[in-house]
């Protein structure tokens, strides 16, 4: 793919977005990015994913109608990878997941009309009932059909499940889990999960013309997903502990996810962990479907759960965020 084709990129300084820039350089793009705060721009300029990547910056942020014009004119792609994945109600959730992809999506039709626009939402957006989150990015996905209503052949929307990997602070609490002796556990469902490299990579090749419009779901080497124990497990392993598991019952979770949001609201926070986020992780099925999936001929995952949480745990230990 030649250097000359343009992606516009917004959450670049988000967890998935800085692999995402990697990713496109790599596949020879030139990535435009939307920042709120340029200088958080400086330390990944200097992080070996960034290693010789030209960073083309427009300031700005998402409410920024002007900005997501610089952003988007002339793009031969837009990536709207930027998004709340907590905040402190539904309200504030629309406003970045759905209204936030509304404007991104209505500036790249009017000022980058060829241009392939690739919305990043999530696999929780199959089950808007659940959290406030899940109905976010369902609204997310339903602006950016709305903006494209006129072009269905220029949208792509993409269904992530969970994305771990280094460098995530959400998904640390899973390894400090593991590594205690007693770890709780719930539900009997099943959660497709991805390593940051490989959303990244598909993501990319997504961007840069693999594959048909349409709607794709993300999962890691096996998209029929893993019970909660299966996971754990797994990274008391690469932590190098056997914990035992206690089953609790399911409204005790609910029960603390709400005592969460309402500690958060106390404090002026906004917690991940709701009575929302309880609902997700207690509903049956999070596994991808083949009639979903990613098409393996435009991209298949590599890296499979043993290895990834091994690579995910030697990060969170040189980083010092993991004993």
């Amino acid at each position: 793919m030649s250097g000359d084709r343009v992606v516009a990129l917004t959450g670049a300084t988000g967890f998935l977005g800085p692999h995402l820039v990697a990713a496109l350089a790599r596949d020879g793009a030139r990535v435009r990015m939307l920042a709120r705060r340029p200088a958080n721009l400086e330390h990944w300029a200097r992080h070996e994913l960034w290693r010789g990547v030209a960073l083309d910056v427009v300031p700005g942020h998402l409410e920024d109608m002007r900005a997501l014009e610089r952003l988007t004119t002339g793009a031969d792609a837009v990536v709207h990878a930027a998004g709340a994945i907590k905040a402190r109600d539904r309200a504030a959730f629309l406003r970045t997941n759905g209204d936030g992809t509304r404007a991104v999506a209505e500036a790249s039709r009017r000022c980058a009309p060829d241009a392939r626009f690739v919305a990043v939402s999530s696999l929780a957006a199959r089950e808007p009932q659940l959290s406030d989150y899940a109905a976010s990015k369902r609204a997310g996905e339903a602006a950016a059909l709305a903006a494209y209503g006129d072009a269905p052949d220029r949208l792509v929307i993409v269904r992530p499940p969970a994305i771990y990997g280094p460098g995530d602070r959400e998904t640390l609490a899973i390894f400090k889990a593991a590594s205690r002796a007693v770890v709780p556990v719930f539900g009997s469902g099943r959660a497709a999960i991805i390593h940051v490299a490989d959303a990244a990579a598909a993501i990319a090749r997504l961007a840069l013309g693999a594959g048909e419009a349409g709607r794709y779901s993300l999962s890691d080497t096996n998209p029929g997903g893993y019970g909660l124990a299966e996971l754990l497990g797994e990274a008391g392993r690469a932590v190098g502990r056997t914990p035992r598991f206690v089953r609790i019952p399911d409204g005790i979770l609910l029960a603390a996810g709400t005592a969460s949001a309402w500690w958060g609201r106390l404090g002026g926070q906004a917690p991940i962990f709701t009575a929302g986020k309880a609902r997700e992780m207690l509903h049956p099925d999070w596994s991808v479907a083949a009639a979903d999936a990613l098409p393996a001929g435009i991209y298949q995952a590599k890296i499979g759960i043993s290895e990834g949480f091994r690579q995910t745990v030697a990060w969170y230990r040189a980083a010092g965020w993991l004993a």
